[in-house]
């Protein structure tokens, strides 16, 4: 059974770094991409970063680009993300998912972690 597990998340001030990580379990991910989304409050569920577990390869959001940084680690089967100049608008509940490479839609998820960035 797959299993993303987030933690990391809490209380930060403008300007200021956090660390995300994803535990991944259940299976293999050397076929998936494995991507952070978050949702802030009232919006839409968006689009943070991802990148292919086997290659390396990684996208990102325009509005994190320059800020964050999406890395796996094979041994410890994690997925992190390092967020640094973080802004109030940054402050949402951030989720880890995983799908198969090629597939559209994301199939496993994560519990969340909420981001709070004050100002």
């Amino acid at each position: 059974q797959v299993q993303l597990v987030e933690s990391g998340g809490g209380l930060v001030q403008a300007g200021g770094s956090l660390r995300l990580s994803c535990a991944a379990s259940g299976r293999s991910f050397s076929n998936y991409v494995m991507g952070w989304f978050r949702r802030a409050p009232g919006k839409e569920r968006e689009f943070v970063a991802n990148i292919r577990w086997s290659s390396g390869i990684t996208n990102y959001a325009d509005s994190v680009k320059g800020r964050f940084t999406i890395s796996r680690d094979n041994a410890k089967n994690t997925v992190d993300l390092q967020m640094n100049t973080l802004k109030p608008e940054d402050t949402a509940v951030y989720y880890c998912a995983a799908k198969v490479v090629y597939f559209q839609f994301y199939d496993y998820w994560g519990q969340g972690t909420q981001v709070t960035v004050s100002s």
